[in-house]
């Protein structure tokens, strides 16, 4: 079970302007969030990063920045969809420079792909499903490591996180039909390196 990144007893509350009524948001629950989402959080930034302790890192400061821009949120996007766009942002800042690790340059540290597995959800699956899938992943993560950074983050989206195409829209702030294509062309890449894959889901 994923540890707690983010301690929400540990933020002060205090800071609202005497006179002043403050916003009433979700997060004003913040441990119910934390303990909600966390782990779909930390999952998603665990795959595209393949580094544990920076993705617990950004885990935290996904939910450190959500409190403190607590306020702008209006409801016209679910919570999930909200911290997985800050979580989304905060994972492109950072692969954009050279003090982190890209995916095609783990350390030896870096996390296996069972490690990721392992916190992919699968309700209602056996054994035998649970296994085929990770070996399915094992297969494949390679060829998703080498995706541009905006084909992988939407195909983890998709098949990782199981997000919908509108919601992966609202994630990422792109139009319907540029997620589609991008994500087309991620499967077009994946399948044409393992084409394997199809024959065996069928038996």
């Amino acid at each position: 079970m994923l540890e707690q990144t983010f301690h929400p007893a540990s933020i002060s509350r205090s800071g609202a302007l005497e006179g002043v009524e403050p916003v009433v948001t979700p997060f004003d629950d913040l441990e119910s969030v934390v303990a909600l989402y966390e782990p779909r959080i930390f999952r998603f930034l665990l795959s595209n990063l393949r580094d544990r302790d920076l993705a617990l890192s950004l885990t935290q400061d996904t939910f450190l920045r959500a409190w403190t821009a607590r306020a702008s949120f209006r409801g016209d996007s679910s919570i999930s969809t909200w911290l997985m766009r800050i979580a989304l942002n905060l994972l492109r800042d950072h692969t954009r420079t050279n003090r982190f690790r890209f995916w095609k340059k783990a350390a030896a540290s870096a996390v296996d792909v069972a490690d990721v597995a392992t916190h992919i959800p699968q309700p209602g699956s056996s054994a035998e499903a649970r296994l085929i899938a990770s070996e399915q992943l094992a297969l494949i993560w390679d060829t998703v490591a080498e995706l541009s950074s905006r084909q992988r983050e939407i195909f983890l989206l998709r098949f990782v996180e199981g997000l919908e195409i509108p919601d992966i829209a609202n994630v990422t702030t792109l139009p319907v039909s540029t997620v589609k294509s991008h994500l087309y062309r991620a499967l077009g890449t994946i399948r044409t390196r393992h084409s394997g894959l199809a024959t065996r889901e069928k038996e």
